[in-house]
């Protein structure tokens, strides 16, 4: 029912902008790539895999003329209270950010995970941390741009 409604009020256009959270940035994609580890560091975040998709499907036979990177960040003491006390937010686990290019500039996104973190709002302490990381996670966005 509710997928039936969202097809008809709101476009795509509005559904991505809902559903992520996007910078963009004047930089060469070379330049934001290149500070995403240190990033990690600063923040707090294990870099966990990291990809260069561009040349991941490349190699797969698809080659695309832009370039995309996706970056999979955590931070362990969040994940383990998330997974302990709310395993159905396993499929949505490591964050990624994503970098890649669109339209003549640079974007970097990442999940829009309010209203997510919305549905945590009965445990305190779950929600006062997921929210947390979130908010970091778009300072490391916001740095790297």
């Amino acid at each position: 029912m509710i997928k039936t409604l969202m097809k008809l009020f709101v476009s795509k256009e509005k559904l991505f902008e809902m559903m992520t959270y996007k910078v963009h940035s004047k930089k060469e994609i070379s330049k934001v790539v290149e500070k995403v580890e240190s990033a990690c560091e600063t923040y707090k975040f294990a870099l966990l895999h990291s990809y260069v998709y561009h040349e991941v499907v490349e190699s797969k036979g698809f080659p695309i003329e832009r370039k995309v990177y996706i970056y999979e960040v955590c931070q362990a003491k969040v994940a383990a209270l998330v997974l302990t006390d709310e395993p159905s937010f396993a499929p949505f686990m490591p964050c990624r950010v994503a970098v890649y290019e669109e339209a003549g500039q640079v974007s970097i996104s990442t999940q829009n995970m309010e209203m997510m973190l919305d549905t945590l709002k009965d445990n305190t302490e779950l929600y006062g941390q997921t929210n947390e990381l979130f908010r970091t996670l778009k300072s490391l966005i916001n740095d790297i741009k």
